[in-house]
């Protein structure tokens, strides 16, 4: 037999049989189903991705506060510029300047009055003072340096500071002596100014400390421990940086520990009629 009535011979299969109304019926809810399985599952990820976003912009808020936080803290001990290096990546944090005027400060007959005052109002006085001193030194463009004790240091000339830099520490002590008057008895204050070289750099690893070292610093310190009570003690050479702008009372030679007699003066306060 040819391939030709081989092919004639084979039955044709003809179109598919319709499916029954039945089948359709449990197709259809078959598919309905898995639509709305789909459909739930597109909510639950649109959910999800909801949430997440809301938790990513809470912890990125958190985050930012904290960051916020960790730089106010920073900020309470060390110079902007020197968070701002240290934030760039710089491990060892040491500098010379060759014209810093330093401030010393502390309060006269402290021990006595850590004797008479109650813990609480000691400790609110003093705090009360030294943010004065603090306010002070920010709006003058003076860097706040440390406290030790009842002893304040603050420097004039690190970088950020005002060009006018011994005047800037002029100011600063006038106001310092202003504040302290102002809270009465029994608060009275020495303070010693002073300008010249200078090392800087942050010391420690957890409970670090800018702090400044040098000449200046040193005769800085002599000079408000002889001045007297009230008095506001400077150097030869701040007493040249300020001649014109400020009044100057000569206190002769003073004999500075470490140094030998030493020609200082009292800064009395802005003279009259001087310009800025």
């Amino acid at each position: 037999m040819s391939d030709r009535s081989a092919s004639r011979s084979e039955p044709d299969a003809g179109p598919e049989p319709t499916p029954s109304p039945e089948r359709l019926r449990k197709d259809n809810a078959r598919l309905a189903r898995r639509i709305s399985q789909l459909e739930g599952t597109l909510e639950a990820v649109e959910q999800i991705r909801d949430t997440n976003a809301r938790l990513l912009d809470r912890l990125t808020g958190e985050l930012e506060a904290e960051r916020a936080r960790s730089h106010g803290l920073l900020l309470n001990v060390l110079p902007q510029p020197i968070v701002d290096r240290l934030n760039a990546g710089e491990q060892l944090i040491a500098d010379r300047y060759d014209d810093i005027a330093v401030v010393f400060s502390d309060f006269v007959g402290f021990t006595g009055i850590t004797e008479r005052l109650p813990v609480a109002s000691l400790v609110s006085s003093l705090n009360a003072l030294f943010s004065a001193f603090d306010a002070s030194c920010r709006a003058l463009g003076v860097e706040k340096i440390k406290t030790i004790g009842d002893a304040y240091m603050a420097a004039a000339g690190l970088p950020g500071g005002r060009v006018d830099h011994v005047r800037a520490a002029a100011e600063l002590t006038l106001a310092m002596r202003a504040a302290v008057a102002a809270a009465g008895d029994p608060w009275q204050v020495r303070i010693g100014l002073h300008n010249g070289p200078v090392m800087a750099g942050v010391i420690g690893t957890t409970k670090f400390v800018y702090d400044l070292w040098g000449d200046a610093v040193n005769v800085a310190s002599r000079l408000e421990s002889t001045a007297p009570a009230g008095g506001i003690q400077v150097s030869g050479a701040v007493a040249s940086a300020l001649e014109g702008a400020f009044e100057l009372d000569p206190r002769g030679a003073v004999e500075l520990k470490g140094k030998g007699a030493v020609e200082t003066y009292l800064l009395v306060g802005p003279r009259t009629g001087a310009t800025a």
